[in-house]
């Protein structure tokens, strides 16, 4: 099943997802760090890093949405759909409630219990991030109908074949 949505003939959710997953993993690893060290620059980008993870986040929503709106009902693959979804607007939610509770600390740090629940949210993307590649992987989801190991190029149709 072909993605509803492309650039250049190459989905665009599976694109958006990357640098919100990255900041959201960034975060974390930042807030761990000042954990341990105490600097509060660290606290700061680590704050930052997610809330663009949840910016970005819901870009990447709004292609998912459009390309699982795609998927026939009834399917495995609507339900997984569903699932994935699920999880990272779970993870999603989780986080935006992480950074409005440090937006009201003077420092931005984050406590010991918020890092925890970093982790939690983390975890639900995790689990969402393995949804997709099922989706994709496992499904063919988003996969252009014309996918093969000798398939034409995406941009100007032309195969090329070395002989």
């Amino acid at each position: 099943m072909e993605s509803r949505t492309k650039i250049l003939g190459h989905p665009v959710h599976p694109m958006l997802i990357v640098l919100p997953l990255g900041l959201f993993i960034g975060g974390v690893v930042f807030d761990g760090i000042y954990l341990l060290w105490g600097n509060p620059s660290l606290a700061s980008v680590g704050h930052w890093n997610i809330a663009g993870g949840i910016a970005g986040g819901f870009l990447a929503a709004v292609a998912g949405l459009l390309d699982w709106l795609a998927i026939p009902a009834g399917t495995r693959a609507k339900r997984i759909g569903m699932y994935h979804a699920a999880s990272v607007v779970t993870a999603m939610l989780i986080f935006a409630g992480v950074v409005w509770t440090r937006f009201n600390s003077v420092d931005l740090a984050p406590t010991s219990t918020l890092f925890a629940v970093e982790v939690i949210a983390l975890a639900f993307g995790s689990l969402g991030g393995w949804l997709g590649g099922e989706l994709v992987d496992r499904l063919g989801v988003g996969v252009d109908n014309g996918a093969n190991l000798d398939a034409p190029n995406s941009i100007t149709g032309k195969g090329s074949r070395a002989a």
